[in-house]
């Protein structure tokens, strides 16, 4: 029977209305083809575990959903790696805002089993292709207060993908909306300067 984690409970009840059953869908599919995924929440959203390896994860956003695997770089279907390479998503299955956006069942089941197999077999991923299929998506919320400071907001837009990455996840890693608050202010002072998020430790 799958073990359900509360964080995930609240994280889908706090979603927008249409995302909902996306998301619910996703998770029933996930325990159905892997009984044995572990849920937890890394970088502010769900993730699966298979076997103390990522498997697959899912978010929410404000107008669509997206879905994805770690090691998509080396499964079998091209469709994964060339829908993730469009950067439009930061998921395999680009910007899904209904359920009809989503493949057929059995498609994803298909997927996740792959997946599985991988995590069984011990295959990593090079960590170039690894970070090829993670596009960073900066959330609406973070975003609207960059477009607020002109000069954040054309630091950001020149910014490489590692440089936006570190303040993403420093941001949607708060537990409370205020220490999110407090941080997206510092990050927006910071981003202005040009400024990394660890700037302090840099030489």
């Amino acid at each position: 029977m799958a073990v359900k984690n509360p964080e995930v409970d609240n994280y889908i009840d706090k979603s927008s209305d249409f995302a909902k059953p996306i998301l619910n869908h996703l998770r029933s599919l996930i325990h159905k083809a892997c009984p044995a995924a572990e849920e937890k929440i890394k970088w502010g959203f769900p993730h699966f575990e298979y076997k103390k390896d990522m498997l697959c994860h899912f978010a929410s956003f404000k107008k669509h959903c997206a879905f994805g695997f770690w090691k998509s770089a080396v499964m079998k279907d091209q469709w994964l790696q060339e829908n993730a390479e469009l950067g439009n998503a930061m998921g395999n299955y680009g910007k899904i805002t209904s359920m009809e956006d989503l493949p057929a069942d059995k498609i994803i089941i298909a997927h996740i089993k792959e997946a599985m197999k991988l995590n069984d077999e011990g295959i990593k991923v090079p960590r170039t292709q690894a970070g090829k299929t993670s596009p960073v998506e900066t959330p609406d919320y973070f975003l609207k207060e960059i477009r607020k400071n002109k000069k954040a907001m054309a630091a950001w837009e020149k910014s490489s993908n590692s440089f936006k990455k570190e303040y993403v996840e420093w941001v949607v890693d708060a537990k409370r909306e205020e220490t999110r608050s407090k941080r997206m202010q510092q990050a927006i002072e910071w981003i202005a300067e040009g400024k990394g998020r660890n700037w302090k430790y840099e030489k």
